[in-house]
């Protein structure tokens, strides 16, 4: 779901503008994030009979509000149903968003896409794929900024996947995007633009940084992306911890997943471990993300990394379960800048990553499932044009 950084509603009636579900197995979490300068939020989840009581002492607390004392715990959730549940702090404007609000006509956000498909700067491109591109980028930009009024978290926009392997042309359409932000007055430093992390993407998101405009790095499977992105300077690092165990479980002949398998750890939970440690042992600025975490057992290991995404069944699991005051000192952090002081790295992992040794260093796992989220997302990029195409020009256009 697409969320800002705005001050949160004040009325609860809007927080409920109706159930939209997402329209891609394959898409990513569409989320946003709270502001990468500032101390994390934490989402404070209530119960009948239990109350959040770490720092008072008071009665019992809840697993999800001792949990988000270590880590920004975002729900994993394309729309708005499950707000009042989990109220989301942040989340991503993408094409799997807009097929889902295309699908249902009543949406809160169909007045979003409904202007964008009049905007006079569009239609008058006599280019249909040019007229359709000005739509998809106004379109995400009004949704984007009707969320940004909505949410306390920053917005990640999604960048055209098409470009994955355009440096130049990924940095055009940030700026394109950008721009249309500023002309609904949502100021840059409540935006991140979502990047898959190709070699192509880490050097856009480089120069895209070196502007002030902060980028969101995703598609994440192997040590140098995370390594690389990090030295890029990247401001989000989002790294899919179920998606390689799933990998692992059905192929073989990746060194970096055996090596993990190996000496007995999960290659997703041992990947963010590596990953977070490298981040703060060598001062980069980077936040890093664990999503697809699956389970609660996966969420405990990954305790003290700064956002952790997890399924509304382990959200509903963390918020249902009572710890008493005893109990809650079995929550620890497991990841700390501390502990990351005497994490040990290779000669070959502390490269200054140029793009040769990058693509040697990838890996099989990392490169089939660069491959098939890129896929994905170019997939609902298209389908969003296609409906675009049929329903344009709208009445009286």
């Amino acid at each position: 779901m697409s969320i800002s950084l705005s001050s949160p509603p004040s009325s609860p009636s809007l927080l409920k503008p109706g159930k939209l579900r997402s329209q891609a197995q394959s898409s990513a979490p569409n989320l946003s994030f709270s502001n990468l300068q500032r101390p994390l939020p934490r989402i404070r989840a209530s119960s009948n009979n239990a109350s959040s009581s770490l720092e008072t002492g008071r009665c019992l607390s809840t697993e999800l509000d001792l949990v988000s004392n270590f880590s920004d715990i975002v729900p994993d959730t394309v729309i708005f149903d499950d707000f009042e549940r989990f109220p989301p702090t942040a989340a991503t404007v993408s094409s799997s968003l807009l097929l889902g609000i295309l699908s249902l006509p009543d949406t809160k956000f169909k007045s979003a896409v409904d202007t964008a498909l009049v905007d006079s700067e569009c239609y008058v491109h006599g280019d249909s794929g040019v007229r359709l591109s000005c739509f998809f980028n106004k379109a995400l930009v009004n949704v984007g900024s009707d969320l940004a009024k909505l949410v306390p978290g920053r917005v990640s926009t999604e960048v055209d996947a098409r470009l994955a392997y355009d440096t130049h042309g990924i940095v055009r359409k940030v700026h394109e995007l950008l721009k249309l932000y500023n002309e609904v007055e949502v100021p840059p430093e409540r935006l991140l633009f979502k990047i898959p992390a190709t070699w192509q993407g880490i050097e856009a998101s480089k120069l895209l940084e070196s502007e002030g405009i902060q980028t969101h790095m995703t598609f994440v499977y192997s040590f140098c992306q995370a390594a690389a992105a990090a030295q890029a300077g990247a401001s989000v690092i989002q790294i899919f911890v179920g998606r390689l165990r799933d990998w692992a479980r059905n192929h073989s002949g990746d060194p970096e997943i055996e090596a993990a398998c190996k000496s007995g750890e999960d290659p997703g939970l041992a990947l963010v471990n590596k990953a977070y440690n490298y981040i703060h042992k060598y001062g980069h600025k980077s936040r890093l993300m664990a999503a697809a975490v699956r389970n609660k057992q996966d969420l405990f290991s990954l305790l003290g990394v700064d956002y952790i995404i997890a399924s509304l069944k382990v959200m509903q699991s963390l918020k249902d379960s009572i710890t008493s005051p005893e109990e809650k000192y079995a929550f620890a952090r497991k990841l700390s800048p501390t502990s990351a002081m005497g994490y040990d790295f290779s000669e070959k992992e502390l490269v200054k990553w140029d793009q040769l040794s990058f693509a040697k260093a990838l890996g099989p796992a990392a490169e089939e499932l660069l491959s098939a989220g890129l896929d994905g997302y170019i997939n609902q990029a298209k389908r969003v044009e296609e409906l675009f195409s049929k329903i344009w020009p709208p009445p009286n256009v």
